[in-house]
């Protein structure tokens, strides 16, 4: 395996420092991109622009529109308006072309569940134009780099999810394709073999400058693999940038959001033995606290949570209070409150043991998105082109053999 293989997610070192300053040659392009169906606009008015070589992810729940856009960009359903390009051609009236150059990748990827791994990849290869003997040694190469070397000759009838997924992306490489398109890849598979899989995704990237667009709403997986994303809603592009811009500009707009934990001193001297200073400049804005009291599993009362969401609503630019399901309070405001909010509470006797600042993580990002653009998590259940919707998905597997 790789270097980049090797490492993990979460891995101190920055995978994204490896890569050339900026990735600026558009690849992928579309201009006031409009599908209706009936009455319901599925994709509504999207202009979006995809770097060469980067990771993009585009997330948004169930019916928000990634699958549609998907269908523009392979050619298989016809825009109602506006225009979809890949490396220049039109995702319409070059299809053909396209398809020579784009890679699919399905959220259930599907092969004959009577042939090995091995001739699954090799049949793929003739269908894409390969010779048998072609097909066979690319076969080989592409079954070690996806670590499937040792189940090449067992039937893929009798593979995990996991093993199908990564022999997926063997056979997607079958073709060579500049670019490559994955619906939810990380989807039902356990958590080795997502490290795994999101390592690779990585390598196909940063190693061979391949571009690679991932639909998903799993928010974790594209915040640790992804150089951009793009949030999607009832068919509209409601933010797109790189998730520390996107966390930057809510701060812009005036939201601010902090997570914190606090007790009550027994006293005010070993409350001033314990006393830290806030570091306004950290990423996280994280409370230097001895590890005794960040170990402290006391939980806190509820009459405590009350004087705190009291005491914490008494600061001008509050907008909101509350108590997530582990304890922890959060907060958001109109400023940046997190000195104020220290001295407040020590003044009154509380050790301030936890404060994060919260918005560099693509959860809180795309909450606080999704809530502005009046997201409704049940929109897919509204729509009226499910039908339709299922029978182009069809379409979609056919294309990515």
């Amino acid at each position: 395996m790789t270097e980049l293989q090797n490492r993990t997610v979460g891995d101190p070192t920055d995978w994204r420092s490896e890569r050339n300053e900026g990735l600026h040659e558009i690849i992928i392009r579309t201009n006031e991109l409009v599908k209706q169906y009936g009455d319901v606009t599925a994709v509504d008015h999207l202009n979006l622009e995809i770097h060469k070589g980067e990771v993009f992810g585009l997330l948004g729940p169930n019916g928000a529109g990634k699958t549609t856009t998907t269908l523009m960009l392979l050619g298989l359903t016809d825009p109602t308006s506006g225009t979809a390009e890949i490396n220049g051609l039109d995702c319409t009236r070059d299809a053909l072309a396209v398809k020579k150059i784009v890679g699919y990748l399905p959220d259930n990827v599907g092969f004959y569940p009577d042939m090995s791994g091995r001739e699954n990849l090799i049949f793929s290869g003739m269908m894409n134009g390969l010779t048998r003997k072609e097909a066979e040694e690319r076969a080989v190469g592409l079954l070690e780099r996806v670590g499937m070397t040792y189940a090449a000759d067992r039937k893929t009838g009798t593979y995990s999810r996991g093993m199908r997924q990564r022999l997926g992306i063997a056979d997607v490489l079958m073709k060579d394709p500049e670019i490559i398109i994955m619906d939810e890849p990380t989807l039902g598979i356990d958590p080795s073999g997502m490290r795994e899989l999101t390592a690779l995704i990585r390598e196909l990237s940063v190693k061979d400058g391949r571009t690679i667009l991932i639909s998903s709403h799993e928010l974790y997986q594209i915040q640790e693999i992804s150089d951009r994303v793009g949030i999607f809603v009832k068919g509209r592009m409601i933010a797109c940038g790189r998730i520390d811009e996107l966390g930057q500009q809510l701060q812009n707009e005036g939201l601010y959001m902090v997570d914190f934990r606090a007790e009550k001193m027994e006293d005010d001297q070993h409350a001033a033995e314990h006393r830290t200073v806030v570091e306004p400049g950290t990423a996280r804005g994280t409370m230097n606290a001895s590890a005794e009291t960040l170990a402290s599993d006391h939980g806190t009362s509820t009459a405590t949570i009350d004087e705190l969401k009291s005491l914490v609503r008494g600061i001008e630019g509050v907008r909101l209070v509350g108590v997530k399901e582990d304890g922890t309070l959060h907060v958001e405001s109109g400023r940046d409150i997190r000195a104020e909010l220290f001295r407040k509470l020590t003044d009154s006797g509380y050790l301030l043991s936890e404060l994060h600042e919260r918005g560099g993580d693509l959860d809180e990002i795309y909450r606080k998105y999704f809530e502005k653009a009046g997201g409704d998590e049940n929109y897919d259940n509204r729509t009226e082109h499910k039908s339709e919707k299922r029978s182009l998905r069809e379409k979609l597997l056919r294309h990515s053999r």
